[in-house]
C-alpha cells in the first residue's frame, strides 16, 4: 500500500516524465510530420484500386513517420544556434537548454534504426532505401549544405520534402511509377512558394543568422513575383493527374477551385505587401496541400464512395 510521503515523491517524477516525453515529441516537428504521413498514405491508396493489406498500411506508415521524425530531430542539432536567434524557433527544446544536442541525437538515432528495421522487415527494400535517402537529403544535404549555400536552397532541398506519397507507392507497390513521380511533382513545385511566404515575413530574422533565403538576397519584389509565378506553375502541374487520367472530374473541380484561391493569395501577395498576407498565404498553402490531397483520395474512391451512398439511399 502507498503511504501519503510516497504520493508527495512520485507526483515530480511523474511530471518531470510528462516534460521529458513533451520535449522529445516537440523535436520530431509533429505537425510537419503529419502532414508528411498523411501525403505517404495518399500515395499508398492511390497506387492501388482496391484494398491495402492492413500490415504495409500500419507498418509503413509507422516507418516513414519514425523516419521523418529522426530527420526532424536531427534538424534540431543542426539548426541549434540558428534556433536560438531567430523568434520562431527558440522555443524549441535545444535553445531552451530542455534537451542537449547529445540526447537529440540520440533520440534521432533510434528513431532511425527503428524505421529501417520496420521498412526494411516488413515492407521492402525499395522503400526503405528511399526513405533512407529523404531522411539523409533533409536532415544533411539541405540543412548542412543548401540552406547556407543558395538562395534556392529550398527549391532544391524540396525534393527530399516531396518523397512521402513516392514512398507510400513504393510500399505497397515495391516501384516508382510515373503517377508516383506526379505526385512528388505537385509537392515539390508547392514547396517554394509555401516556404517563401514564410521566409517574406521571418526575412530579418534569416538575416540574422545568415541563411540566404530569397527575400534576404533578392529582395521582397523579387520574391513575391516568383511565388506568383511557381503558385502558376503548381496550378498547371496539379491539373496534370486530370490530364493523364490518374483521377476524374471530382478532383479536377476541387482543383481549380483550390487553385483559385492559391493564386488570389500569390497576387494580392505580389500587388501589396504586408506581413499580414504573407501569413495568409502561408497558412493557405498549408491547407491547399492536405485538402488537394484528400482530393486526390477521394477521386480516386469515387466509384465505391458513389455505389455507397446509392446503397444507402435505395
Amino acid at each position: 500500500m502507498r503511504t501519503q510521503n510516497s504520493v508527495v515523491i512520485d507526483a515530480p517524477a511523474k511530471r518531470r516524465f510528462s516534460s521529458l516525453a513533451r520535449e522529445y515529441y516537440a523535436l520530431t516537428k509533429p505537425r510537419v510530420v503529419a502532414l508528411i504521413v498523411f501525403t505517404a498514405i495518399v500515395g499508398m491508396f492511390l497506387s492501388t484500386p482496391g484494398a491495402i493489406p492492413l500490415e504495409i498500411l500500419i507498418l509503413g506508415t509507422l516507418g516513414i513517420g519514425l523516419a521523418a521524425g529522426s530527420a526532424a530531430s536531427i534538424n534540431h542539432v543542426l539548426d541549434q544556434k540558428a534556433d536560438a536567434v531567430m523568434a520562431r524557433t527558440r522555443h524549441r527544446p535545444l535553445p531552451r537548454g530542455e534537451l542537449s544536442a547529445r540526447d537529440a541525437m540520440l533520440f534521432a538515432a533510434i528513431l532511425g534504426m527503428i524505421a529501417m528495421v520496420i521498412l526494411t522487415k516488413w515492407v521492402n527494400l525499395l522503400t526503405a532505401g528511399l526513405t533512407l535517402l529523404s531522411l539523409f537529403g533533409y536532415s544533411v544535404v539541405y540543412t548542412v549544405f543548401l540552406k547556407r549555400a543558395t538562395p534556392q536552397n529550398i527549391v532544391i532541398g524540396g525534393a527530399a520534402g516531396a518523397a512521402p506519397p513516392v514512398l507510400g507507392w513504393a510500399a505497397v507497390t515495391g516501384e516508382v511509377s510515373a503517377d508516383a513521380l506526379l505526385l512528388f511533382l505537385i509537392i515539390f513545385v508547392w514547396t517554394p512558394p509555401h516556404f517563401w511566404s514564410l521566409a517574406l515575413y521571418r526575412r530579418e530574422e534569416y538575416a540574422k543568422v545568415d541563411v540566404p533565403m530569397l527575400p534576404v538576397t533578392h529582395g521582397s519584389e523579387f520574391t513575391r513575383l516568383y511565388i506568383f509565378l511557381y503558385t502558376i506553375m503548381l496550378a498547371a502541374v496539379t491539373i496534370m493527374p486530370f490530364a493523364t487520367h490518374m483521377t476524374g472530374p471530382i478532383y479536377l473541380l476541387g482543383a481549380l477551385v483550390l487553385n483559385a484561391g492559391f493564386l488570389r493569395h500569390a497576387w494580392r501577395l505580389f500587388r501589396r505587401y504586408s506581413d499580414q498576407q504573407a501569413r495568409k498565404t502561408f497558412a493557405y498553402s498549408i491547407q491547399y496541400l492536405a485538402m488537394l490531397f484528400a482530393l486526390l483520395l477521394i477521386d480516386h474512391y469515387r466509384v465505391f464512395i458513389s455505389e455507397a451512398l446509392q446503397s444507402a439511399l435505395y
